[in-house]
C-alpha cells in the first residue's frame, strides 16, 4: 500500500496509471518544434469564442473530451475532476467543472498545477478513493497578460527575462487499471520566497523552489539524477534553468545531461518575442501530456521526473510591493 517516504514524498502502491491524455495548443505553439505531439491546434487565439477567457475555457473542455475519447472513458466513469488555471478564482476550471458535471477539486498551484493535479489524482486512485480521475489544466497568453501584466494591445516592450505564457490545455485520465506510464512517486513542495519582486523574472523566483523540491525528492527516495532518463521542470525558462543548475551543483548534483525545461522545449527559438522561454499552466501541461507521454509510450523514455513550478503572487501583492513566493511539485512517471 502507499506509504510516506522521507519528509515530503509518497510512494504510490498500487500504482495509478495515466490511462489516457490529450493536449491542445494555440497557433504559436502549433508552429513550434512539438507541433506534431498535440491532439489539436487552434488557428486563432480566440478559438472562435468572443473572448480570450472563453477561448481558454473551450480549450480546457476540449482537452478533457479528447482525453476521455482517446481512452474510451465515459464521463460516468470519472469519479473526480481535478483542475486549476491562472485566472482569478480559477474560473476556467470552475466553468469547465460545471459543464462536465463531475465531483470537482479546484486546485491553485499557478504554473505548478499540472503536477499538483496529477498528484491529487494519483493519491485518490492509489488510495482506493476513486477508480478514475480526470486531471487537467490550462492557460492562455492573452488572458494571463491582461490579468498579471499589460493587455497585449498596449504594445508593452517586454524585457529579455520575460517569458511567454503558453496558450493551450492538457488533461489526463488517471486510472487504477490500464494504460501507461504509472505515477510511482510524488514529492510535494514547500513554498520558497527569497525576495524576488520582478514579475517578469518568474524563472528566477521559481528556481529556488524547484531546487528545494528536487533535493528533497532525491533525499526522501534515496535517488540521484541518474535514476531518471529525464528530469524536466515546468517553466523556468532560460534564466531559471541556469539558476536551478547552479543551485543543485552546490549540493553536489549535476543533472545537465538529463535535464530540460518545458519552457525551453515548446517554442521555436527563432521567435524572439518569447524572451526567456515559455510559461503558464499549459507549458508543462502540453509538453508532458503531449510530447513526453508520446516518447515514453514509444520506448524512448522509461523514467521521467516532472517538476512543475509555480509563482504564487497576485496582482494585488505585486501592486503592494510584495515579493513573489514560489512552489514546485514533483511527479515520477515510469513505464
Amino acid at each position: 500500500m502507499s506509504a510516506r517516504a522521507g519528509k515530503q514524498s509518497i510512494l504510490l502502491d498500487p500504482v495509478p496509471f495515466v490511462a489516457s491524455a490529450a493536449a491542445v495548443a494555440g497557433p504559436l505553439e502549433g508552429q513550434g518544434p512539438l507541433k506534431g505531439d498535440f491532439d489539436l491546434v487552434y488557428g486563432d487565439l480566440r478559438a472562435g469564442q468572443k473572448s480570450f477567457e472563453a477561448a481558454e475555457r473551450k480549450m480546457l473542455q476540449e482537452a478533457c473530451s479528447l482525453a476521455l475519447e482517446k481512452g474510451s472513458f465515459s464521463l460516468e466513469q470519472i469519479d473526480y475532476f481535478i483542475s486549476g488555471d491562472l485566472l482569478n478564482q480559477i474560473t476556467v476550471s470552475g466553468y469547465s467543472a460545471a459543464a462536465l458535471g463531475r465531483p470537482y477539486f479546484g486546485l491553485y498551484g499557478a504554473c505548478s498545477t499540472l503536477a499538483l493535479a496529477l498528484s491529487w489524482g494519483g493519491i485518490l486512485v492509489a488510495g482506493g478513493f476513486a477508480g478514475s480521475a480526470l486531471a487537467a489544466t490550462a492557460s492562455h497568453h492573452c488572458s494571463a497578460e491582461r490579468q498579471f501584466r499589460y493587455p497585449t494591445e498596449y504594445g508593452f516592450q517586454r524585457p529579455e527575462q520575460a517569458q511567454w505564457t503558453v496558450t493551450g490545455a492538457a488533461a489526463a485520465v488517471i486510472s487504477a487499471a490500464g494504460g501507461s506510464p504509472g505515477i510511482t512517486a510524488i514529492t510535494t513542495g514547500k513554498v520558497v520566497d527569497l525576495g524576488e519582486k520582478d514579475s517578469f523574472s518568474l524563472g528566477a523566483a521559481m528556481a529556488p523552489a524547484a531546487a528545494s523540491t528536487l533535493l528533497m525528492h532525491f533525499a526522501d527516495l534515496e535517488r540521484n539524477p541518474d535514476y531518471y532518463d529525464l528530469i524536466v521542470t515546468g517553466d523556468l525558462g532560460r534564466v531559471g534553468s541556469q539558476l536551478l543548475l547552479a543551485l543543485l551543483s552546490r549540493s553536489g548534483y549535476y543533472p545537465e545531461q538529463r535535464y530540460s525545461d518545458c519552457g525551453l522545449m515548446i517554442y521555436n527559438p527563432h521567435f524572439h518575442e518569447i524572451g526567456a522561454g515559455g510559461s503558464g499552466c499549459a507549458c508543462s501541461g502540453v509538453v508532458v501530456l503531449g510530447h513526453l507521454l508520446r516518447r515514453m509510450r514509444q520506448g524512448e523514455l522509461h523514467k521521467v521526473l516532472v517538476v512543475s513550478t509555480g509563482a504564487l503572487h497576485s496582482t494585488t501583492t505585486l501592486a503592494q510591493g510584495e515579493s513573489i513566493p514560489a512552489v514546485a511539485h514533483a511527479v515520477a512517471l515510469e513505464m
